[in-house]
């Protein structure tokens, strides 16, 4: 459970698909949506041979096992709970003891996608995590609490993919 008095730290991840191959994007954020710091993976591209081998489980060793740890591991602040925009995220809970959500946009399945932590409103998506670790639901739970329902959590994202863009044109790989 997060402990009262220990600042909240959230972590926003997503991964683009290019032309140039899979980009990861990190940002860590206070409770208030403020940037402690960003983070953004160099291009991945599948070749043929890993595609076959790999198969449907492509997207989840790419976005958790590849991008999504490098970017956690290179980053100096510690999130308490990471939400992510693309499901095959989730998997990178595997890798940290840090909970993930998926803010899951369309119809959720129960089981198959996931435990959903909090069911989709008008306004927002379903917040979904690992279905494996329903551990990690109370610790889910008391960090939703403390934010309460006044944080955008889609917000971010739109950040995060708009500094990638600049990121790429600068030319630089990360930002602390």
């Amino acid at each position: 459970m997060a402990q009262t008095g220990s600042p909240i730290q959230l972590g926003f991840l997503t991964v683009l698909h290019e032309a140039n191959g899979y980009l990861g994007g990190y940002l860590v954020t206070n409770s208030w949506g403020r940037p402690l710091e960003f983070r953004v993976s160099s291009a991945v591209q599948p070749n043929r041979v890993q595609q076959i081998l790999y198969g449907a489980s492509l997207p989840a060793y790419l976005y958790g096992e590849l991008i999504g740890k490098t970017l956690v591991e290179k980053t100096a602040t510690q999130a308490s709970l990471i939400f992510t925009d693309r499901q095959a995220v989730l998997e990178l809970r595997n890798q940290f003891e840090i909970p993930i959500l998926w803010l899951a946009a369309g119809e959720v399945a129960a089981e198959q996608d996931g435990i959903v932590v909090k069911p989709a409103t008008n306004a927002r998506p379903a917040l979904v995590t690992f279905s494996r670790l329903s551990d990690d639901v109370p610790k889910i739970e008391a960090v939703l609490e403390q934010l309460g329902d006044h944080f955008d959590l889609l917000e971010p994202f739109s950040r995060v993919r708009e500094a990638m863009t600049e990121a790429r044109k600068m030319g630089v790989n990360s930002r602390g």
